[in-house]
């Protein structure tokens, strides 16, 4: 591709936001875009920061892979925060199932996404969330409106896909995708959104294609690219099949991060975390790791309590209280305590 520094074009920026002439101004060279606020260099040195998208570039700009285990609900995500998980991930397949009973067919609409991220969000305000933004739900202002509705939120990052609007779960079979311009669309609204932001926004758009199952490995990796050069931060590839296709993946894309999605059973091979870290992902997500096993659980659960008549044993000793701390007890007792409260002195 050819890039000319005789063609650049500022992105449109909101008042209070980078202006056009601030050396930190996006720009469109030859339709690759650049902005400096996010070089990885920027990220490299200091604490962690306590915004989520600043805190996940940092992630990102530093050497080890970012694990995300897949969340449903607050009770999956205060146990993923239990477990000393430092990023989460919004499935969209696990937010419509818990939110919905439903199957990840393109039924949730962007108001349960948002709902569930406000959620899991307001958990842990300094914890970064990467929350599944299917097609985007519309045309380019949907794709901006989904973009300002998640940052809003608290949500670190977001993917956005090239499947038709009546989407599927990514391994399911009979996907279809749009034109290589139509996903190119989405991923340039997306950024303009971001950059529109006022004050600035640490946001991180996240492409993502469907295309290898549809219409190969080298198409998949060509939208890539071009997400890519459109403005994307990481590129994710769903349903690589091989360990050397991963690895091409990540050689063909460098230095842009690679976010690769494991499901038991799917089309992805179960990669552990070290895996697919020695294999040059950056990002990781587990994304039915948590509704897979409440499915399991509560099966079990119902089963035993349809056949003994009492759910002791499926509780495991773990009584209200004991729950209840699992789900942060503890903290609002304390708020209650320092505020002058005297509602839970016993509980």
């Amino acid at each position: 591709m050819d890039i000319s520094t005789s063609n650049t074009v500022p992105v449109p920026s909101n008042e209070g936001d980078i202006t056009p002439e601030s050396p930190l101004s996006p720009v469109v060279e030859s339709n690759v875009y650049y902005n400096p606020r996010y070089d990885p260099k920027n990220f490299l040195e200091g604490p962690l920061s306590l915004d989520p998208a600043t805190r996940l570039r940092q992630m990102l700009a530093r050497p080890g892979i970012v694990v995300a285990p897949g969340i449903c609900d607050g009770i999956s995500a205060r146990c993923a925060i239990e477990a000393g998980f430092d990023c989460l991930y919004q499935s969209g397949a696990a937010t419509t199932a818990s939110r919905l009973g439903q199957p990840d067919l393109a039924i949730a609409t962007l108001n349960d996404f948002v709902q569930s991220a406000q959620m899991v969000c307001s958990l842990d305000p300094t914890m970064p969330v990467i929350a599944d933004a299917d097609t985007g739900f519309g045309g380019p202002a949907m794709v901006a409106r989904t973009v300002t509705q998640y940052a809003r939120s608290g949500v670190a990052a977001m993917h956005i896909e090239d499947q038709v609007q009546t989407k599927r779960c990514g391994h399911l079979l009979g996907k279809q995708v749009v034109s290589r311009e139509e996903f190119l669309t989405r991923i340039r609204a997306a950024v303009i959104a971001r950059d529109s932001i006022p004050g600035g926004s640490n946001f991180v758009i996240i492409g993502r294609t469907d295309s290898a199952q549809v219409l190969g490995m080298e198409e998949a990796v060509t939208r890539l690219k071009l997400a890519a050069d459109a403005g994307a931060d990481v590129c994710f590839i769903e349903g690589v099949r091989t360990k050397e296709l991963l690895m091409q993946t990540v050689e063909a894309l460098a230095p842009k991060p690679v976010l690769v999605n494991v499901i038991s059973g799917g089309l992805t091979p179960s990669f552990t975390c070290k895996e697919a870290e020695d294999m040059g992902a950056k990002i990781i997500i587990f994304s039915l790791v948590s509704c897979v096993a409440a499915v399991h659980g509560i099966r079990a659960a119902l089963a035993s309590l349809k056949k003994t008549g009492t759910d002791f044993s499926s509780a495991q000793g773990m009584d209200p209280k004991a729950f209840f701390e699992v789900m942060g007890l503890d903290s609002v007792v304390k708020l209650d305590a320092a505020a002058g409260g005297k509602a839970f002195e016993l509980v």
